[in-house]
């Protein structure tokens, strides 16, 4: 396979060894801008194949008399863009052999704009042509980028990307760089241009939309708000999008990378004095309360109190990261890698061909690959008891319940319900003969045995104890508001009331449930 025609210019006919595809790019439109080699190269061949004849250079080549057969019959009778490209390169491979079996030349297929600027027909036939033993030859061609560059007036070494409206994805936009979206065909490709775009920048944001750029007579550049990118325009195969570079700091304050670079910043030796002081052990209580207030959130249904109190969880983790990257250990880039390896892999029946039906087949798979993966990384080699891996520093509420699920496990359990409720009055029976005797010790330990039992009857009822606390504890703080408030509404206090009166008002609560 060659990158480039070692032939004369106009010999498009060439006899070769085997069969060949000499494929030639259209340019942006604009005649003018059409190479000379590849002009004589369309004026040689006895039919020109392209792939689409929606471009403008069409209605020259027909009045200059040269043969033109489009493959645009594909994208009516295909189901998507892929299965069209791979049609246009199967029907060439066959048309490259008839054509050498014939008459022993090869044929010319001419795209727009630059052969290998975002065709993605040369990207299969560079596949696809060594497998069947095609020669391919690639010639230049204008890019629609040159118009780009020149008409939106841009340089790129200020930092570009080139992206595909069929492939955009959020996390391929940097602000930073000028953008341009190419390939937005219609309407609905510019609907789903605009909602990605929209995740990182405001709606009112200005976007750029270009039509057949130096196209004399056709180009159209005019400048909207994101949310009139897909209102209006008469989007075709030569339309783009271009976001300009922005360094708006609402902008950069979307992003993961400004985040490391700002915690970075407070630890660094001209940052916060508060911050460069702090170590794992000195921060590590801030974690446990921003997890409870972020748990606190979710209890309480409130998007906005969420969206503070993830974000002050994520910096704790921003902060532990940032410090081990300054002692050379590893950097929060790393955490992300290892967590997202860890989903992939945790997730084959997602990922990968195994299935799960249901979340309970989905929780098994998950089970197996976690222990898979624990003996890959040799991480279970300090362990001795089945007990081991779960935290010290848990609520002993959801230690319990962690602890009695591992030892379940191996068999150590109960088969039904009935003995965990009789081993609950058991354990009832000695809280009350250690409460009539008063040793304080005692009192406690029973107590705490009553409780383990508990939570034996909430695994078995398959409900979380922590969380079903955590409502009980919100039910109790929502009736005993309803009590002071009606102390309010009496003109009373606590030292004016009584339980009875208390406990009126606890029923009342309790009914408006």
């Amino acid at each position: 396979m060659t990158s480039g025609s070692s032939s004369l210019p106009g010999a498009a006919e060439h006899i070769t060894a085997r069969p060949s595809i000499t494929v030639a790019g259209l340019g942006t439109g604009d005649a003018d801008q059409l190479t000379l080699g590849i002009w004589r190269r369309l004026q040689a061949a006895a039919k020109v194949y392209v792939r689409t004849e929606k471009h403008p250079m069409m209605s020259m080549l027909r009045e200059q008399g040269i043969a033109v057969e489009p493959f645009d019959r594909f994208y009516e009778e295909s189901e998507s863009f892929p299965e069209v490209y791979d049609r246009i390169v199967s029907e060439l491979a066959s048309l490259a052999k008839a054509d050498f079996e014939s008459s022993g030349s090869g044929i010319l297929y001419a795209v727009p704009g630059h052969p290998m600027v975002a065709e993605r027909t040369v990207q299969l036939l560079r596949e696809i042509c060594p497998q069947e033993d095609i020669e391919l030859t690639v010639l230049g061609g204008e890019s629609f980028l040159d118009m780009a560059f020149t008409r939106l007036g841009f340089d790129p070494i200020e930092g570009f990307q080139l992206l595909d409206s069929a492939e955009l994805k959020t996390s391929m936009l940097r602000p930073q760089l000028h953008t341009l979206i190419g390939q937005v065909y219609d309407a609905f490709t510019a609907s789903d241009v605009k909602l990605t775009l929209m995740e990182r920048y405001p709606e009112d944001h200005p976007v750029v939309i270009g039509h057949a750029l130096g196209v004399p007579g056709e180009e159209r550049i005019l400048t909207v708000p994101l949310y009139e990118l897909d209102r209006g325009q008469e989007y075709g195969n030569l339309s783009l999008v271009y976001i300009p570079a922005s360094f708006d700091e609402r902008l950069q304050n979307r992003s993961f990378d400004r985040l490391h670079e700002i915690v970075s910043i407070l630890r660094s030796p001209g940052g916060c004095p508060w911050d460069r002081e702090q170590t794992h052990q000195s921060i590590r209580k801030n974690f446990i309360e921003e997890l409870y207030e972020a748990l606190e959130a979710i209890d309480q249904d409130d998007p906005d109190g969420m969206r503070e109190e993830f974000g002050d969880v994520i910096l704790q983790v921003m902060l532990h990261s940032q410090m081990e990257e300054e002692a050379g250990a590893f950097n929060v880039y790393d955490v992300i890698q290892e967590l997202n390896e860890k989903l992939v892999f945790r997730h084959p029946h997602v990922f990968g061909d195994a299935g799960a039906s249901d979340s309970g087949e989905a929780l098994a798979s998950w089970e197996r690959m976690k222990a898979e993966e624990k003996r890959i990384k040799g991480r279970n080699g300090d362990r001795v008891s089945v007990l081991d891996g779960i935290p010290q520093d848990l609520p002993a509420l959801m230690r319990a319940y962690k602890l009695q699920k591992k030892a379940s496990k191996v068999g150590f359990d109960w088969d039904e319900l009935g003995p965990v409720f009789a081993k609950i009055e058991e354990e009832l029976r000695e809280v009350r003969e250690a409460a009539a005797l008063g040793d304080k010790d005692a009192q406690a330990g029973e107590l705490g045995d009553l409780l383990f039992a508990v939570v034996n009857a909430a695994r078995f009822l398959d409900a979380d104890p922590e969380e079903a606390l955590a409502r009980t504890n919100a039910k109790f703080r929502s009736r005993f508001l309803y009590i002071e408030e009606q102390l309010r509404i009496n003109g009373k206090s606590f030292d004016q009331t009584d339980l009875l009166e208390m406990d009126r008002w606890w029923d009342e609560a309790k009914k408006k449930g």
